[in-house]
């Protein structure tokens, strides 16, 4: 932790960490450098460091110490979308003939990056269970070098067991990668449990407005830090300054909406559970959910994704999404409205057929931070 963080309580480093008023005017926000090349003291001399923007600029440099310091971690990197920083990430980890241990539920747009991308290069992966350790250890080989977790997972909501994973993948030395997308760094920091980086899709909550695409990775190592950077400025999809500033304003409030989403996602999963439409919750709050006893030790609270099952099948999710009003039917996460959507034909399309294809009844709830009695309302006149 940097001697300039006044405080260690979250919501003090959300608003503190990285931004430092401006020298020059003292503006308490820094400035969207948007710019390409600096000028330089002669040649090699760079002023502060900057050179040009693809390898570093000061409104990202900023927004990389705010990542770290909220994630607990010694090096932050931005970049231009979540499937950007992951690709970063396996290209930096991995070599041709390599094994990656994926969960069994996770993003689609991952699994069509190992599936698609990845595997094209040698590179094998196999499916586990991550909520089972004994699972994850079974699909352990000699040749594993990353186990990908997941938690709470996409779509369902799927809790792992970050420092029992963490152990397991250390003792095969292998890297464990937390994808903290789902909870943020307010409600989880997987780094303190043991993981060796944190995966983000800065668009969903750390954005918070549904306004930027942006992706993230935090590491303790630095020196894994060095090779991250290396990779990222070699290959080049990094955040822009006007994306890095919007994500930077979106942290600061992530503390408060948070706990709203958290609020209403709680109160919504409730009411789920009592209609008779209804077959299946799953959200992590619910004493009943098979992960609450590790998501309440290594959470602050539950979160604002809320996943359920319809009876009648398909047709009869699709027409929940449809009838929704206050909700919003699209794709994408973690902003401030809430969002409605069927993964099976959206965001998880590219898992059909696979070992992470999803339920054909299932809809997924991004709860937004709207007056609670309004979302519960249009959820009831929805499910009819």
């Amino acid at each position: 932790m940097s001697d300039r963080h006044i405080s260690q309580h979250f919501e003090t480093l959300a608003i503190h960490a990285g931004n430092t008023a401006d020298p020059l005017t003292g503006a308490v926000v820094p400035p969207i450098y948007q710019v390409s090349t600096y000028k330089q003291d002669g040649v090699g001399g760079l002023r502060g460091g900057y050179e040009y923007s693809r390898s570093a600029n000061p409104t990202r440099t900023a927004l990389e110490e705010n990542l770290a310091a909220l994630e607990g971690g010694r090096r932050g990197l931005a970049f231009a979308s979540g499937l950007a920083a992951e690709d970063c990430l396996l290209r930096t980890l991995l070599s041709p003939g390599d094994h990656v241990v994926i969960p069994n539920d996770a993003y689609g747009g991952t699994f069509r990056l190992f599936a698609k991308v990845v595997a094209r290069w040698g590179v094998e992966w196999s499916v586990a269970d991550t909520s089972d350790p004994s699972a994850v250890r079974a699909a352990i080989t000699p040749k594993t070098k990353v186990v990908w977790v997941e938690t709470p997972s996409n779509p369902l909501l799927g809790i792992t067991d970050i420092a029992a994973v963490a152990q397991i993948a250390r003792d095969a030395g292998a890297k464990l990668v937390v994808d903290n997308t789902f909870a943020t760094p307010y409600l989880q920091q997987p780094l303190s449990l043991g993981a060796d980086v944190v995966v983000h899709s800065l668009t969903k909550y750390m954005g918070g407005h549904s306004d930027v695409v942006g992706g993230a990775l935090i590491v303790s190592d630095p020196d894994l830090g060095d090779e991250l950077a290396f990779h990222q400025n070699a290959m080049g999809a990094v955040a822009g300054p006007f994306d890095s500033w919007l994500v930077l304003r979106g942290t600061k409030t992530l503390s408060v909406r948070m706990d709203r989403h958290s609020e209403n996602a709680t109160k919504i999963a409730d009411m789920l559970t009592r209609h008779a439409r209804v077959t299946n919750v799953l959200y992590p709050g619910l004493p009943e959910h098979p992960g609450h006893e590790v998501a309440a030790k290594q959470m602050r609270a539950f979160g604002g994704m809320v996943s359920f099952q319809v009876a009648g099948g398909e047709e009869a999710a699709v027409e929940v999404c449809n009838r929704a009003k206050v909700f919003t039917l699209g794709e994408s996460l973690g902003g401030v409205e809430s969002l409605i959507e069927h993964p099976g034909r959206m965001t998880h399309a590219s898992a059909a057929g696979s070992a992470l294809e999803v339920p054909a009844d299932l809809v997924r709830l991004s709860v937004g931070i709207e007056n609670v009695d309004d979302l519960l309302e249009d959820l009831q006149q929805a499910l009819g």
